[in-house]
């Protein structure tokens, strides 16, 4: 067994953002349980490449774009998110004998010990929970446990981070309060990932609990709208929060505007007036590839990478750093490509002369306090309470 896959066996492994239910799973006939090859079809993730590189865990995102913010736009939303929540349940029930619903931080280390892989559900952007904050309990039901508050366009819970038309709410909005609150009477974890400054800003200061960047960056490294400035690092980590590494090549190295951010803004202008019928959505994905096409990721290493990482640990504490590389989701370059290659991250900090103690945090263990802390909060209130 190779060093860095026998280290892997000492502590728990957790990514907490893939894209897998959104794009891999909803494949006809394509196959959690098999081995792919990002080559041949694209994916990046698998139960197979989970065993290869040492990944006990992971957080798959319940992702559904946004369009026009109508009773009928909200409808179209709803009913795309519970498809993909139960076609995700099923693919988990498929391969129950080597993976399984986690619900509670401490189903994680149980289901490492039994050989099974731990896989907890996410929401990527609430647009999906319409204008009902019972909603947030409709989707905890299904086994949320991870709630994001944006995706690119700003809704009516916070302002993204990448909105063309600007900040709407100046933070989270009047219904992003509701939604805080339900996610804290319920022990979610709340993710600012692609929410705007402000609203970070806003969850550190009302959550009762920490709150986490699933899959984000260091602007001091890289000067992109979706990642975190220091200030603001320390803010995340004084509340007791962790930010989640990204390996999106346009978050990690910085390249000059080329005309992808004016297409993609053109984009989601469109989207935002659209209902999302299967039609406006295979539109958007076609679209979509198309841009990533015509604006190839820039060129991406492992260094830099390291260097997000490493930053963040200088600014925020090894207490306040993990990884979420956005795989399925535009994530990865040569050497982080795969599930698979995370011994080659384990290596590369080992080589800095990391220690075990600290990269059992980096890969899990911070993760995990966040958890507990707010499956403690929801347990501690009286029934009924928010």
């Amino acid at each position: 067994m190779p060093a860095t896959a026998s280290l892997h066996e000492g502590f728990f492994t957790l990514d907490t953002h893939l894209d897998t239910p959104t794009t891999s799973l909803l494949r006809p006939g394509w196959n959690f349980g098999l081995p792919h090859d990002r080559a041949a079809d694209g994916t990046q993730c698998d139960l197979p490449r989970m065993a290869e590189g040492g990944l006990d865990g992971l957080c798959c995102a319940v992702y559904v774009p946004q369009g026009i913010r109508t009773a009928a736009g909200f409808e179209q939303a709803h009913t795309s998110a519970l498809r993909i929540f139960e076609n995700t349940l099923g693919v988990i029930a498929d391969h129950g004998d080597r993976c399984s619903l986690a619900q509670v931080a401490e189903d994680g280390p149980r289901l490492k010990a039994a050989g099974r892989r731990a896989l907890w559900l996410s929401l990527e952007n609430s647009y999906s929970l319409g204008l009902d904050a019972g909603n947030v309990a409709k989707f905890h039901g299904f086994g949320l446990r991870m709630l994001g508050l944006n995706h690119m366009l700003n809704n009516d819970v916070a302002d993204s981070a990448t909105d063309p038309a600007g900040p709407e709410w100046g933070g989270l909005g009047p219904f992003g309060r509701e939604v805080l609150a339900e996610c804290n009477r319920l022990g979610l974890v709340l993710d600012a990932s692609h929410a705007s400054d402000d609203a970070l800003r806003d969850l550190c200061e009302l959550s009762a609990t920490p709150p986490v960047l699933s899959h984000s960056g260091c602007r001091a490294v890289c000067d992109h709208p979706r990642n975190i400035g220091d200030d603001l690092l320390r803010d995340l980590a004084r509340k007791g929060g962790v930010i989640h590494l990204n390996a999106l090549p346009i978050a990690v190295v910085h390249v000059p505007e080329d005309g992808r951010y004016a297409a993609l803004a053109a984009m989601l202008w469109k989207l935002k007036g659209a209902e999302l019928t299967p039609e406006c959505q295979r539109q958007f994905s076609a679209e979509w590839r198309a841009i990533d096409a015509y604006y190839p990721s820039p060129r991406c290493t492992l260094d830099d990478y390291l260097r997000h990482l490493e930053h963040a640990v200088a600014v925020a504490g090894i207490d306040h750093v993990g990884i979420g590389c956005d795989f399925d989701g535009g994530g990865g370059f040569p050497g982080l490509d795969s599930v698979a290659d995370y011994p080659n991250l384990t290596q590369a900090l080992l080589d800095r002369g990391w220690s075990q103690a600290d990269l059992a945090k980096l890969w899990g263990g911070n993760t995990l306090r966040v958890m507990r802390a707010c499956e403690a909060h929801a347990a501690k209130l009286p029934v009924g309470a928010s």
